[in-house]
């Protein structure tokens, strides 16, 4: 059975325009409230800025053979155990018959690109680290590799796009980060959190804040790109539904038997 997609560029493009209007609203009621907060976080504190990439995700589980998986967005059912910590809240669950089918993570980052690069990288690499140290010691239960997905949006301008000098006085870094602008250190970010198997699928996206009206994102590479990722995840889901789907037919044996019975 071929995977459905369900049309995911429209809705990324009508995710990506209600990611900048959330924030436009958020900041401008902010302003008529006489509350605002210092620099970008006035266009966040709404908490529903990503909400139409969430809408996808679940688009992406129900039509590819899960439509009767518990999907669970309300902040009291979004927390795992973790390994390292007691808890981890994620931003999408999706669980079926007790076990754990997807964890998804969905950031954002308008301005601020030094302050904050370095803080979503750790995060996104700690994040992984203690969900599959968990799941080394059965916080789950026994039960497959769950689908791990981590979908980062940034503003696309002139200070995201431009070269950054880097200070390693006693060793030098990598050579793909000698200049590398902070999108292309995102893309790389991606790339090795794949790679290194910390996550199924990683992507980013970029868009400019005029893409209010147009939704306009584009991508820095394929591997890291929107498509990998719903493919990744509608691939995972289909075999994870056909899996169950086996896993709950009876046997063989207690078919016989109960044809038996019935006789």
């Amino acid at each position: 059975m071929a995977l459905d997609l369900v049309d995911y560029e429209q809705k990324a493009h009508e995710a990506v325009k209600a990611f900048w209007g959330n924030r436009d609203t958020a900041r401008q009621k902010q302003i008529e409230s006489g509350k605002t907060d210092q620099g970008e976080r006035a266009g966040v504190t709404a908490g529903k800025n990503m909400d139409g990439f969430l809408a996808l995700a679940l688009d992406i589980v129900r039509a590819n053979g899960l439509a009767h998986a518990e999907i669970h967005q309300k902040r009291v059912m979004l927390t795992l155990p973790g390994y390292f910590r007691p808890t981890k809240l994620w931003d999408l669950l999706v669980t079926y018959k007790g076990e754990l089918i997807a964890a998804i993570e969905l950031k954002s980052q308008v301005g601020s690109f030094g302050n904050n690069f370095n803080n979503r990288t750790e995060e996104a690499i700690g994040t992984a680290h203690d969900l599959w140290m968990a799941y080394r010691e059965e916080a789950f239960g026994k039960q497959p590799r769950p689908f791990v997905g981590w979908l980062m949006m940034v503003e696309d301008a002139p200070k995201s796009r431009c070269s950054i000098k880097n200070a390693s006085p006693h060793f030098p870094v990598f050579k793909e980060f000698k200049g590398a602008s902070y999108l292309i250190r995102y893309n790389l970010l991606c790339q090795k959190l794949v790679k290194e198997q910390l996550y199924t699928a990683a992507a980013l996206i970029t868009s400019p804040r005029s893409a209010a009206d147009t939704g306009e994102f584009s991508e820095m590479s394929a591997m890291t790109g929107l498509k990998a990722l719903v493919t990744a995840r509608a691939g995972h889901v289909a075999a994870e539904a056909a899996r169950l789907a086996v896993k709950m037919r009876p046997t063989n044996r207690f078919s016989r038997r109960a044809k038996a019975v019935r006789r």
